[in-house]
């Protein structure tokens, strides 16, 4: 029978082999069953690095072999007991314990585990099978991510909604190139009761930031995007408890073979493309197939589920793009919702602007040439500002010239402070104006050698953020202010060795009296 040492060799063996293959870390993880972090770190040892790896950890092992009875005994009673919840129980019963890595740990329960035949039994859950729901009743809806790769083999990270009606299986996905925000998820909705042709009578969600602001303790508080949405919309929502996949099902499913199905090995051309992909793999597949648990066809289903949805009422009625007047602010008013403009729209009294609706949920504004000068997504309700902080920028100046300006200021600094700012360019190229003016005003009230400081604190710990550089500087204002409060106080002081301080054995500048007797002959 081989032994646990010829087993660790020849697992370290072959994550070397499939490596040298190509493997990526997170197939040699799946393919031979540890985790990617275990991977890594063993394919960046040799194998004189990983035999000593080995030892040490029996040794460390060893030393635990005095609580084996203890830890015997609690997993006879307890056999559903986690590895740290064991290492509590003998911190507590025995003050001795020794510190004992959480790894180490582990490795301990297992070992006692297979000595005795005493194997982790999860706990039980309950389950029934539940009726189905009533046609128009209830649809699931949950977010997913997946990475595909381009036509050169980049990484490209996708994000998509999936929302399935719940009697009749018949679902749909949307994706879009970056993380689900409100305004996105409600887009989403839209777009499935858009293909439902319909609205069911209620939906199921997990406990997703995007639509809550707050748990409350149960009584959950909807972001203002969400509940603004919500009324305008005739159905209720259920929020399955938190971490508790099981409860929503038949959406977690649809997610899996979203990914197993019609992403797995799919070339990424552009998003319009893969979302036109998606409607065909739905009507080709997705909806086309009988379901594994109903033995239906969901696109049949769906036609007996369709008149039992509520009619869909438009979102905002598209009409021909209109004129509309440029208020003095750079805004204009449409629908009882005011929408932003870029500076400088507004030139004099009877400014005009062209206001279109996109797919019901973009307002598309143009000047009166037809140029267009911004979009926006429609406000839901009434009396919302719809602000673009990117109107209110100054854009005559360079993103270039600016941080050059900028940096001049630093004067011996300069070099520094332009590769701070690059390296914010780099990870946030959105919001490089706005960090660079932060980062101005931020040096406009402090001293050089705060700054300086600032500066070297920054680059050294690949801090990127203005909002941090402003902080740390802050922090060394108040302690240079505290300090020079301290040295002031100590001056003040009578020393009780007696001796003086040198500021009070400092003698003030005298003047010479023939300097005064010249002076006054000179009047004279």
């Amino acid at each position: 029978m081989m032994n646990a040492y010829l087993k660790k060799i020849m697992m370290y063996q072959s994550i070397k082999e499939l490596h040298e293959q190509g493997f990526s870390i997170a197939k040699i993880s799946s393919t031979i069953g540890i985790n990617w972090r275990t991977v890594k770190s063993y394919l960046s040892m040799t194998l004189e690095e990983y035999n000593l790896f080995i030892e040490k950890r029996a040794q460390r092992q060893r030393g635990l072999s005095v609580y084996e009875s203890f830890v015997r005994e609690k997993l006879e009673k307890y056999q559903d007991t986690s590895s740290a919840q064991m290492h509590d129980w003998l911190k507590e019963n025995f003050p001795e314990f020794p510190k004992t890595a959480i790894r180490t740990m582990f490795d301990f329960v297992m070992w006692v585990r297979r000595k005795y035949n005493l194997p982790y039994i999860k706990p039980l859950r309950e389950y029934e099978m539940l009726e189905e729901s009533p046609y128009g009743k209830q649809a699931q809806a949950d977010f997913g991510e997946y990475n595909l790769r381009n036509g050169t083999g980049k990484r490209v990270k996708i994000y998509f909604i999936a929302i399935q009606l719940s009697r009749s299986r018949y679902k749909y996905i949307w994706f879009i190139g970056r993380p689900f925000t409100t305004e996105l998820a409600i887009m989403g909705h839209e777009q499935a009761f858009s293909f439902f042709k319909g609205i069911p009578e209620q939906l199921v969600y997990d406990q997703d930031k995007v639509f809550i602001a707050d748990e409350n303790i149960g009584d959950i508080l909807l972001t203002d995007a969400f509940r603004a949405y919500t009324r305008e919309r005739p159905f209720e929502l259920h929020f399955c408890r938190k971490s508790d996949p099981e409860s929503k099902g038949k959406i977690e499913s649809v997610v899996k073979y979203v990914k197993r199905n019609f992403l797995y090995n799919r070339c990424f051309i552009d998003i319009e493309n893969l979302n036109e992909e998606a409607l065909q793999w739905l009507n080709r597949t997705g909806n086309n197939m009988p379901h594994g648990t109903t033995k239906l066809l969901p696109n049949e289903e769906w036609l007996k589920e369709q008149p039992y949805l509520s009619a869909l009422p438009e979102f905002i009625q598209t009409t021909s793009p209109e004129i509309y007047m440029v208020r003095k602010d750079n805004t204009i008013s449409y629908k009882s919702n005011f929408y932003s403009l870029p500076l400088g729209t507004f030139k004099g009294k009877g400014t005009a602007v062209v206001v279109g609706v996109d797919m019901h949920i973009y307002l598309i504004i143009s000047n009166l040439q037809g140029d267009i000068l911004c979009k926006h997504m429609i406000a839901v309700g009434k009396g919302q500002k719809v602000l673009n902080t990117d109107h209110r920028r100054d854009k005559t100046v360079k993103i270039d010239k600016l941080i050059n300006e900028v940096c001049g200021f630093l004067e011996d600094d300069a070099n520094r402070g332009r590769q701070f700012l690059e390296t914010i360019r780099e990870v946030k190229p959105r919001y490089i104006r706005d960090q660079v003016l932060l980062f101005r005003d931020t040096i406009d009230i402090a001293d050089k050698v705060s700054v300086g400081e600032a500066l070297t604190y920054c680059l050294n710990n690949n801090i990127q953020s203005a909002n941090d550089f402003k902080s740390i500087v802050e922090q060394q204002l108040k302690v240079r202010r505290a300090t020079s409060i301290l040295n002031y106080q100590s001056i003040q002081m009578n020393p009780l060795n007696g001796e003086l301080p040198p500021v009070a054995l400092a003698e003030p500048a005298k003047s010479s009296i023939e300097d005064y007797i010249d002076l006054f002959s000179k009047q004279s």
